[in-house]
């Protein structure tokens, strides 16, 4: 099972003392706890882009880059990139930058995005699944294909363009479809791209029509992932306490984007967020996987002003007890 940590950086404060981190300490934190991930045995890291919000982070890749200097093996992605909102050759030589600066270990997850007021704001509101949808075929070939000639409706044509550098991944660094919907799983399908599903505190169930759909029409195959609220502590008792205020700080902030009015804490830690000691975090999450057939897990800790070093002992705690023992999910496909 591979398992990335998902940082969205939220810049909330802390529930229990009303302390707030500077906007600088809260990057360096991102920063320390992809380090510490790697050291844990995470898969990789996946930093999400926001713009207008108190999610902080508007520029993923500058964040990845500054992890590569500090990792080795870890993979880079973004969670997500909002591809409507850029240019797709200016994203494709970003892309490809971060592979060469770390070794090959640079990833992606594209995305439409929840925000009207982001729309608005990059002058993108009108027809943003056409050009998510024009932005994602001219992407992949500009890191496949040298020499790309193209036209096509939101942006000019390109003649004889060969994006530089060329990605050391051949035939291009992985790029994730992050939706729940029945109509980015079918483009994701025919584009050939592995689909990461929605990081909402939703139950985690009502994806799995859109990944039967996803999986049925790639024949069995095709690679699933989903993000999930986690938390763990040496004792269920201890973990519940320690979470339960930032969990619903948290929830209450983002509910307007990815909730369904109001919030229920008690059933979130039984549903949506994960929550408990390393073997009922275990379970809970090989249930997950069993349930939608995962092939990899994205583990959202750090929400809701959680203090840095709760944050450093949860990825320590969950590399150590918890990686071990998670499995991927066996939907009955064929191998």
């Amino acid at each position: 099972m591979d398992v990335y940590l998902l940082i969205l950086g939220d810049h909330l404060p802390d529930p229990n003392t009303g302390r707030a981190v500077s906007e600088a300490e809260r990057l360096r934190a991102i920063v320390e706890q992809a380090v510490v991930a790697e050291e844990a045995g995470f898969t990789g890291v996946a930093i999400g882009e926001h713009h207008f919000t108190r999610y902080l982070v508007s520029a993923p890749g500058l964040l990845l880059a500054t992890i590569a200097e500090r990792t080795t093996r870890l993979r880079l992605s973004t969670g997500v990139t909002l591809l409507a909102h850029h240019d797709p050759v200016r994203v494709a030589e970003e892309l490809a930058m971060l592979d060469v600066l770390s070794g090959g270990r640079a990833e992606m997850i594209v995305a439409r995005g929840v925000s009207q007021r982001t729309d608005l704001a990059f002058g993108v509101q009108d027809d943003l699944r056409a050009r998510f949808d024009e932005n994602l075929r001219l992407l992949l070939r500009l890191l496949e294909e040298p020499d790309v000639t193209w036209a096509g409706r939101f942006r000019s044509p390109l003649t004889d363009v060969t994006t530089t550098p060329r990605p050391l991944q051949r035939p291009r660094p992985p790029v994730w479809m992050g939706s729940g919907s029945a109509v980015s799983a079918d483009l994701a399908v025919e584009l050939g791209l592995p689909l990461v599903l929605p990081s909402t505190l939703r139950d985690p169930s009502t994806h799995r029509d859109v990944v039967e759909r996803y999986r049925a029409t790639r024949g069995g195959g095709g690679r699933v992932a989903l993000p999930s609220h986690v938390f763990v502590a040496p004792t269920a008792a201890e973990a519940r306490t320690a979470w339960r205020p930032h969990l619903t700080a948290y929830a209450r902030f983002a509910d307007p984007w990815r909730g369904d009015g109001g919030v229920d804490v008690d059933a979130l830690m039984e549903g949506a967020a994960v929550c408990g000691d390393p073997a009922e975090v275990t379970d809970r999450l090989n249930d997950l996987a069993g349930l939608l057939g995962l092939d990899a897990q994205l583990v959202m800790v750090d929400i809701g002003g959680l203090p840095h070093s709760a944050v450093l002992d949860t990825i320590r705690l969950f590399g150590a007890e918890v990686l071990p023992g998670l499995r991927p999910g066996d939907d009955g496909r064929a191998p």
